[in-house]
């Protein structure tokens, strides 16, 4: 009979995924784990809980697959913010060396927050994963949640580290680091084992961070943004440089970081930062340059001048960092590089806050943000209407509508035309522009003209080298080949380590698609926990547990993706609607028969 605390025989062994490092791709083998026991609560009657299973070794992928919201180096285990230190392996929380007493309930919370740090934790989240699916009053989970606040030094009036988000739950918003954890076998507790940082790629690699908004109004943000984001784009042009993605340098907006530990966490050896101060009809924007690797500055300017003289701003600081990291660049690439600005400045503020609306809806996929930033598109286009960046914007909004189906706002069949025209219309006005080529890829590849699709990415690949768009893999998926997207994506995620949980379905689906299920499951349950109003990754997910016989957990996220898209059904599923080669059709749609979706 086993006794309370000891885990069953049946759990001493278990398939765990390892990481092949000459191929870069995943490899599945029968692994041994060892269980990590705990003593019982003293008056608790065991529950399963009290234990937990430690693989042997963790994924250690190139593309940083991640499990749970959190990425997945060697060992991720322990997690440094502040000056606080968890380690979840030892379950012990200390501060300074010193260790904070945390009631274990409480410390399940807090460590279930950091790791799903990038999304917001509901109440029903933390029943099922803290209190096993049990219901428990508002008061027992406000008292847990206040300990883990306290814990690090929080307060429910404060929320520095663990915020309310009202109505929905809370997250953890502290910066933090990760370490590997301190009882992996071999290992020296007395040191930890900290995860690889990315190295440094062979050309000069710069991060450029979120400005800060100095203005005494607020509602400027998306002008800060909106001018760092187009510095980010402008840099991306030179092909001799390394440029870290918008999507991972804002995951340090509004925190205080350290631009060595940045340079560290992005593989780069420079850093951008600065602010941006608007009174009136004026701006004030100030830049330093860091040297990552020692702190160092290496440059800093501020510039006064009127708000319709941004764009020579702009220019002059890439310029500057050009000429400060690239000497190679000459001057024709420098010319060439430079985007045209728009006609009236009206225009580009119009446009400026399309792209701050359309960034959220890549992570809430809302319909009203997408339809607010296709309202500021088209007041753009109406002040100037040969803003190709706006009409490349306005294209990729008419693609969401497209794929969502949100027919009540355009006509669907209209939608993909709209979209055409739109990319085309970007095309003729500035046939270098790397946002129009990935515009009209998105387009062909939805109307099922596969290899010019992949010809108009390969193009946008050519005139942006750090274009981080994973439309190209989707094309490369729906073209019949996985293979190729795979690489594409993990060369995707180097600029991008902080990529969007749509990165990690896409990968998860190219494994499914080469019928490597277990490869593809741990993606994309990553994938469906950090976006779940996504409904390829539910389907993705659905159709990959029912391949690999789960069929229970299968009908769960069939349900869950009907709840998101309910008019979904088996034969009106775009991907197999599109893709080039029947079998893949057949393939997915199995998966989904299987899962129960309607058809």
């Amino acid at each position: 009979m086993r006794q309370a605390g000891q885990a069953p025989a049946k759990w001493k062994r278990t398939a765990i995924a390892a990481w092949s490092d000459a191929e870069g791709q995943c490899a599945w083998r029968d692994l041994p784990c060892r269980v990590r026991r705990y003593p019982p609560v003293p008056g608790r009657a065991f529950r399963s809980s009290c234990f937990s299973l430690l693989p042997a070794c963790f994924f250690a992928s190139p593309a940083r697959a991640t499990l749970g919201g959190e990425p997945c180096g060697v060992s991720p285990m322990r997690y440094l913010f502040d000056d606080y230190a968890l380690d979840a392996d030892r379950r012990e929380l200390s501060r300074g060396g010193r260790t904070v007493r945390l009631e274990p309930q409480a410390f399940d919370l807090l460590e279930y927050l950091i790791r799903n740090r990038e999304r917001v934790v509901s109440r029903d989240d933390l029943l099922a994963a803290i209190w096993g699916g049990r219901i428990v009053s508002d008061s027992a989970m406000a008292t847990r949640i206040n300990a883990a606040r306290c814990a690090v030094g929080d307060t429910g009036k404060a929320q520095r580290l663990i915020k309310t988000v009202p109505r929905k739950g809370i997250r953890f918003v502290g910066m933090v680091r990760q370490e590997g954890a301190s009882s992996i076998p071999g290992a020296d507790v007395s040191s930890p084992s900290t995860t690889p940082h990315l190295p440094l790629p062979d050309k000069p690699s710069i991060a450029v961070l979120p400005f800060a908004n100095l203005s005494s109004d607020p509602e400027q943000e998306y002008l800060a943004d909106g001018i760092v984001e187009d510095i980010i784009t402008e840099l991306s042009r030179f092909g001799e440089l390394f440029v870290i993605a918008r999507n991972s340098s804002f995951q340090y907006k509004g925190k205080a970081a350290d631009v060595r530990q940045v340079g560290r966490e992005l593989g780069v050896r420079y850093v951008l930062e600065g602010s941006i101060r608007r009174a009136g009809e004026r701006i004030r924007i100030s830049a330093q340059l860091i040297d990552a690797t020692t702190g160092a500055h290496r440059w800093a300017d501020h510039y006064d001048r009127k708000l319709d003289d941004t764009f020579v701003v702009q220019d002059e600081v890439v310029r500057t960092i050009v000429a400060l990291l690239a000497v190679h660049v000459n001057k024709a690439e420098t010319e060439r590089a430079l985007a045209k600005p728009p006609a009236m400045w009206l225009a580009y503020d119009h446009y400026l806050r399309a792209a701050h609306t359309l960034a959220l809806f890549n992570s809430s996929f809302s319909k009203a943000e997408l339809l607010q930033a296709r309202r500021d598109l088209e007041r753009a286009l109406a002040i100037d209407p040969s803003y190709a960046r706006a009409h490349a914007a306005r294209s990729r909004s008419s693609m969401e509508l497209w794929v969502r189906r949100w027919d009540d706002y355009c006509p669907w069949t209209a939608s993909i035309e709209a979209a055409y025209q739109s990319a085309r219309e970007a095309l003729r006005l500035a046939p270098n522009l790397s946002d129009a080529h990935v515009a009209l890829g998105w387009a062909l590849s939805y109307m099922r003209q596969h290899e010019a699709a992949i010809t108009e990415f390969e193009r946008a690949t050519q005139l942006n080298p750090n274009s981080t768009d994973y439309h190209f893999a989707f094309a490369l998926l729906v073209a019949g080949e996985p293979a190729k997207a795979i690489q594409t994506l993990l060369a995707h995620m180097r600029l991008d380590p902080f990529y969007q949980a749509r990165t990690t379905a896409m990968l998860g689906f190219a494994y499914y698609l080469l019928g490597r299920y277990l490869a593809a499951l741990p993606l994309l349950q990553a994938a469906a926990s950090r976006a779940p109003n996504h409904g390829h990754s539910r389907r993705y997910l659905a159709a990959t547990y029912a391949q690999l016989g789960q069929l229970e957990k299968a009908r769960e996220e069939a349900t869950a993706a009907l709840r998101v898209e309910p008019w979904f059904k088996i034969n009106q599923g775009i991907f197999a609607t599109i893709c080039k080669r029947p079998e893949d059709a057949e393939h997915f749609s199995e998966g989904l028969r299987k899962a129960g979706f309607p058809e």
